[in-house]
């Protein structure tokens, strides 16, 4: 088994231990490939839910650029329905998770297809 392979096991896991999803692994797989290599940088993998250059990132990076979503209130809203849903006490949010939580909120699972 890969690396790769080994964290989206551990990310399938999360979403089902912590979050209370069922993971569409077909999407998840996807989802951790969009995310390069970054998930093998310790710092990089998690998402720091308290920190507001990180929101900002992801807002930008991922639901804008990636996702193609217009810039708005639904942004952040939807960013902290996900980290609630995760577990705002959980201290390792892993990236790919909230990525993959997010692509669900927005319902945008056509952008990996």
């Amino acid at each position: 088994m890969s690396a790769r392979d080994e964290l989206i096991v551990k990310y399938a896991a999360d979403l089902k231990d912590k979050c209370g999803v069922t993971p569409n692994m077909d999407l998840l797989t996807k989802v951790t490939i969009g995310c390069g290599p970054s998930i093998y940088n310790a710092d990089a993998a998690t998402v720091a839910g308290t920190q507001k250059s990180e929101l900002e990132t992801v807002k930008n990076n991922f639901l804008i650029k990636k996702l193609g979503l217009a810039d708005s209130t639904a942004l952040d809203a939807g960013i902290d329905a996900v980290l609630e849903k995760y577990g705002r006490s959980n201290k390792n949010k892993y990236r790919a998770v909230v990525y993959y939580l997010l692509t669900l909120h927005f319902k945008k699972e056509s952008v990996y297809k």
